[in-house]
């Protein structure tokens, strides 16, 4: 099987199991795709695309050329979070860059049919790697209209008040494909609806970063979307549950494959000292920040499988204590991922 073609197999595998979610967007603006188990979906697959589409929101993926596969692992407070990205060379993953809210024309590219009449807007908010729009229905569109021309975040612009009055449809695009949340927008201050949801963060925004510093992600390449895979030890609301080897198992064969090799043997080695009863304060962790975190996302795995132990308390005591600084990043510092998975 080609390169791509393992590609389409992996998404289509990930695609089909609900418990698996997605994102799509960039540092500060993200949309998330998520479905429950037994929600009515659509998934359809022609080429190298795969589309599901659900009444809550649909997500469309693409195996362009050059995209390739990196799973990771970040540290929360509590246990760890894993991710898949798929990223793009920065030079192909560069999108409009357009930084004033801008009218687009028929939403001709739709997933759904019954959208491609509607009118999109792009917000203009200048991320590499991902366009953020709203689509709005014909009837919704001359207010709007007016207000093109202009940052959508300007204080003096009405525009958010009119986005917000009409709900429209968030459709975010990537090189990768594009993610559509037709669930309403919450308002100030409230809580984002359970399953496909947007966050437009404008104070993260201003940092001008393509993803989180907390995430590895190959020199060069930038991520133009996300897969989570069901996590062992929460369910897809972040709660914990009992661990399931199953689960664990399908992700580190993900890890192994597309993780950072280095990352990948380290985690390797941490099991084999504390099985060889070696001393903890004689391991040498190398000095970075993902390695840090690939060490105590060892730790926390062998406990969460069953390994708990003096011997696995004394390595955790030296090389994951808790309330680490770097376990909040995930949380603290995201750019709007789902912390759950």
């Amino acid at each position: 099987m080609s390169a791509q073609g393992d590609i389409v197999a992996i998404l289509a595998q990930q695609a089909s199991d609900p418990a698996t979610g997605w994102s799509l967007g960039a540092f500060g603006a993200i949309a998330e795709f998520t479905r429950d188990a037994g929600e009515p979906a659509a998934i359809e697959a022609a080429g190298g695309t795969l589309a599901v589409s659900t009444g809550r929101g649909a997500l469309r993926l693409a195996a362009v050329e050059g995209l390739r596969l990196f799973a990771s692992e970040t540290t929360t407070r509590e246990n760890w979070n894993q991710r898949v990205s798929l990223c793009l060379p920065e030079r192909d993953s560069a999108m409009s860059r357009r930084a004033v809210l801008t009218e687009l024309g028929p939403d001709v590219d739709a997933i759904r049919p019954q959208d491609r009449g509607d009118i999109l807007f792009d917000l203009g908010l200048d991320t590499l790697q991902t366009d953020a729009c709203v689509r709005m229905p014909r009837e919704a569109t001359e207010a709007l209209r007016a207000c093109c021309g202009r940052p959508a975040f300007a204080p003096d612009s009405p525009a958010m008040h009119i986005i917000l009055a009409a709900n429209p449809h968030r459709v975010f695009v990537s090189r990768a494909g594009r993610a559509e949340v037709f669930q309403p927008i919450p308002p100030p201050h409230g809580k984002s609806p359970e399953g496909p949801h947007t966050h437009v963060l404008p104070k993260l925004l201003k940092l001008g970063r393509t993803h989180a510093a907390t995430e590895a992600v190959p020199d060069g390449f930038v991520p133009c979307a996300h897969f989570y895979p069901a996590n062992p030890v929460k369910d897809a609301m972040g709660m914990p549950h009992a661990f399931v080897p199953a689960h664990h198992d399908a992700f580190q064969a993900l890890l192994g494959r597309f993780g950072d090799g280095a990352l990948v043997a380290l985690k390797h080695r941490i099991a084999g000292a504390i099985a060889a009863g070696e001393n903890p304060h004689a391991f040498a962790v190398p000095d970075s920040r993902l390695a840090r975190t690939a060490v105590r996302v060892a730790l926390r795995q062998l406990a969460a499988a069953g390994g708990a132990s003096p011997a696995l308390a004394a390595w955790q005591a030296i090389h994951d204590p808790r309330q680490n600084a770097d376990d909040a990043d995930d949380e603290t510092e995201g750019n709007g991922t789902p912390p759950h998975h």
